[in-house]
Formats: C-alpha cells, structure tokens, sequence
C-alpha cells in the first residue's frame, strides 16, 4: 500500500485517549470550585496575608497550573501526563473560581454572572471534546499515531496490561482502516517489546466492582435512571418557565416554597441545559426498548453528566452548599449508568470494539 503524501496530512491529529484526560481535567476543575466554595463558605472566608496583603487563591491556582505545564514539559509516559490533567484541573478551578474578581473594579467574589461565566466556559471544553469524538472516527493514521504514543509510554517506564491490549487494539483498528501494515508491524513491536509493569489503578479497577452494592449491579436501573433523567430535565424546564412566565410569584403549601425570579441569567442557563439533557436522554430512554446497543447508554451518561455538573454550578452559586444534596444524586446516577456502560463494552468486545468515546478516562 502506498504511503499518504504527508503534504495532505492534517495539521493536527486527534489523541485517542485525549478526550478522557479532558474529561478527567473538566471533572477536577469543577469538584475544585465546588469544595473551594463549600470551604470558604464554611470557615467565613478567611483571608490570607495579614493586615497589608490579600493573597488570592488564584495565585495557588496559577501554580498548580504552572506546576502542570512542566510536569507535561519533562516528564515522560502516562503517568507524567496524569499528574499533569490532575495538577492542571485544581489549578484551573481555583481560577475559575475568582472569575469576579477578574472582571471587576472592585475585586467582587460574589459577582452574580459568575456562575453563567464558568458555566459557558465548561458547556464550550466538555461540548467541544464531544464534538471532536463524535464529528468523525478517527482515521487510520490517527489510530497508529495513538498507538505510537501508548508504544512511547511503554519504552519511557513499561506498560500495564489494559494499556497494551488498548495499543494492539488501535493498531488492528489502523490495519482495517488501510493504515500501511509495515508500519503497524514496527508498533505492534514496539507494544509487544515493552516491559510489563504492574498498574496499581487496573487493579483498583479490576476489585472495585466486588464493593459495588449488588442491586447497583442490576440492568434494570438502567431505563429506570433514563425516565428520571427525563422526567428531572423536563421538570427542570417547566419550572424555569413558569418562572419567567411569573416573575415575582411565590407559592407556598405547607414546607414548599417557590419563588419565581423571573428571566435572570442563572434561569435560562437551567433552561438550556434541561433542553440539551431532554435532546439527548429522550431518545436514548426510548430506544432502550428497541435495542442491546451501547450507544443509548452513553449517552445517556453524558446526559447524567452534563444535566448534574452543569446545573450544580448555578445551584452552588445560588443555593449554597444545599446544592451538594443534588449534586450526589446525580453522580451517584452517572457512577451507576457507567457500571452499567462497561459491563455492556466487556460483553460486546468480542463482537466489535470500543468506540472513541470511553477511552482514556484513567490519568494514569
């Protein structure tokens, strides 16, 4: 087969475990300004610096992020580049989480359109990482260009057992794709000639599920999680629009109280994230009935996902810290629809292989 003219070749070529690292980093971040605000909100804001001085803990968050760029500058391997998306993620949410004072003359923490900020900058990372998995699959040099990397790795300090199976896989899936088979056979060498290494986090993953509850276990919950999913986003976006439609009403009945704010920023955010929740869960709930695939279950995760992280950025910023009651519940959703997602991906690999979509969600 001949060789592509590398004239043609892309400028950038996509990473196949990329798209996990950018979860990972967005999921750090956003645990970062939740428990950075639980905390302060807690202690009473306290200030660091004594009498002259306010050190920020943007400052702390310009380190991590600091300490993040060099560790993926000099260190080699999968390990390097973990620590770097873990280190990158607490100092991008310490940022984030100062956004007012950025913005405004007087230094305002509590500026009221911080939350839609970070909202908007989190729906543009996590939607953007979507869209590059989903707009087209990768091609066969980029199948082989991951596996190279992975071969990388695993000459720089050896590789675990799933991160080479990972490899060969993207190198089979290179070969079917018309990738040139001599060099898929120079990586495949290289993958099969790296020293094995134990990977602590396989065997995390490889034991975890024994102390995973055995009714989480069940099939069953998965379309029960995707009516809740639908009917909480619908619920969601009928309440926000009874509230613009009625600004100013309050109802009260017994201990439940409602008062509508009317349009505000944080209101038609919630809007927006129930529609994109509905648009995505609706027809996955709807076609768990027609059909074993996997897709339905991804996606709705995702829904779970966006729907919970999204939505608890507003709440947090409005309600406090009553907003983490949400917020478990909803990851509490997403880690069963997960369990769910990989033991439907382990039943089918023998029929077909993993899609982009879930690869690379372990930084180390």
């Amino acid at each position: 087969m001949a060789r592509r003219n590398p004239a043609r070749m892309p400028w950038l070529r996509r990473n196949f475990l990329g798209p996990g690292y950018a979860d990972t980093f967005m999921i750090i971040a956003i645990a970062t300004v939740l428990i950075t605000r639980l905390y302060l909100q807690l202690t009473g804001y306290p200030q660091v610096g004594g009498r002259t001085l306010h050190i920020s803990h943007s400052l702390y968050g310009a380190t991590f992020t600091l300490l993040a760029l060099l560790t993926g500058w000099l260190v080699l391997g999968t390990r390097g580049r973990g620590i770097a998306v873990v280190l990158g993620g607490i100092g991008f949410g310490l940022m984030l989480d100062e956004v007012g004072k950025f913005l405004t003359k007087t230094n305002n923490y509590f500026y009221e359109p911080s939350a839609e900020i970070m909202y908007i900058l989190i729906v543009v990372v996590l939607v953007g990482t979507r869209a590059m998995r989903i707009v087209r699959p990768l091609d066969a040099q980029e199948c082989l260009t991951s596996a190279s990397a992975i071969a990388t790795d695993g000459l720089a300090r050896g590789l675990g057992h799933e991160r080479r199976e990972v490899g060969l896989m993207l190198v089979e899936r290179a070969l079917r794709a018309g990738a040139d088979p001599a060099d898929a056979e120079h990586v495949r060498a290289l993958l099969l000639s790296a020293h094995a290494i134990p990977d602590p986090l396989a065997w995390v993953r490889k034991h975890t599920p024994k102390l995973i509850p055995r009714f989480v276990k069940n099939p069953l919950w998965v379309p029960v999680l995707a009516w809740l999913i639908v009917t909480a986003a619908f619920s969601s976006l009928l309440l926000n629009a009874l509230a613009i439609a009625h600004h100013g009403l309050v109802y009260q009945h017994w201990v439940v109280r409602f008062r509508f704010h009317g349009m505000t920023p944080g209101t038609v955010i919630l809007m927006v994230s129930a529609v994109l929740t509905l648009a995505m869960a609706l027809p996955a709930a709807l076609a768990l009935r027609r059909t074993d695939n996997i897709r339905p279950v991804r996606w709705l995760r995702d829904a779970a996902l966006m729907f919970t992280l999204l939505s608890a950025v507003v709440h947090f910023a409005t309600e406090g810290f009553t907003a983490l009651v949400d917020l478990s519940i909803g990851l509490l959703a997403m880690a069963v629809l997960s369990y769910q997602l990989k033991a439907r991906e382990q039943a089918s690999e023998q029929v077909d292989m993993p899609s982009d979509a879930d690869d690379g969600m372990a930084v180390a």
